[in-house]
């Protein structure tokens, strides 16, 4: 039986429309960020150096990102969106199509990877304008409750009280991350955690199934 997303229950839609020049603009100081970034790093990222790259001035940059936080703040919505839309519309078992255990593994490997990814963005989102963000897991926390719905209707999951087992769950997916928020990772340190989240992540998944022979195992 193959369950597809109920897009309804999940936190996420369309923004609020912008006008079409704010929108080009902000697409384009996006843009030019990661280009960025992905040349020099996150720590030599500056609202100066922004605005002269993208070819706008100063004050446009301000307005749209109020601070050097706020355009990190929006590289990382950024590509939340974007693995939202993955989980929304993508192929399986990250998108709808494949059975729900699978996909509690598959989103829960894809939740680590987009942390680590992201780590440096998300530290530099912490500003004195900008605290630790109040709402991690929020994705997590929703697209997992529908998950283990969907296994307990399939008698994959045998477990009453679903909620707290969703919060439990994304706090176990999320929490590690968070602690790391306030230090800088070494990349061999990512290395050697990123797959041993993972890992323990799906190990958790298939311990909590009262199936333990999930489908399409041998």
């Amino acid at each position: 039986m193959f369950v597809t997303v109920d897009s309804t229950a999940l936190p996420f839609g369309p923004p609020r429309p912008e006008r079409a020049d704010a929108a080009r603009n902000r697409a384009h100081l996006l843009a030019v960020a990661r280009a960025m970034i992905d040349e020099d790093g996150v720590e030599r990222m500056t609202m100066d150096g922004l605005a002269e790259r993208a070819g706008l001035g100063k004050g446009t940059v301000f307005r749209r990102f109020g601070t050097r936080a706020g355009i990190f703040a929006a590289l990382v919505d950024d590509a939340e969106s974007a693995l939202q839309q993955q989980v929304l519309s993508g192929p399986p078992p990250l998108g709808p199509g494949a059975d729900p255990v699978a996909r509690l593994i598959a989103y829960g490997r894809a939740r680590i990877d987009f942390l680590f990814e992201h780590h440096a963005m998300a530290r530099a989102t912490i500003g004195r304008d900008h605290p630790v963000r109040g709402r991690p897991g929020a994705m997590s926390g929703t697209h997992l409750l529908m998950l283990l719905r969907a296994a307990r209707r399939q008698g994959l999951l045998d477990v009453d009280d679903l909620d707290s087992l969703a919060i439990q769950l994304t706090a176990a997916l999320e929490g590690p991350l968070l602690l790391y928020l306030g230090i800088e990772l070494d990349p061999a340190a990512v290395s050697t955690r990123r797959p041993v989240l993972a890992d323990s992540w799906q190990l958790l998944i298939e311990r909590i199934m009262t199936n333990r022979t999930l489908p399409g195992a041998s």
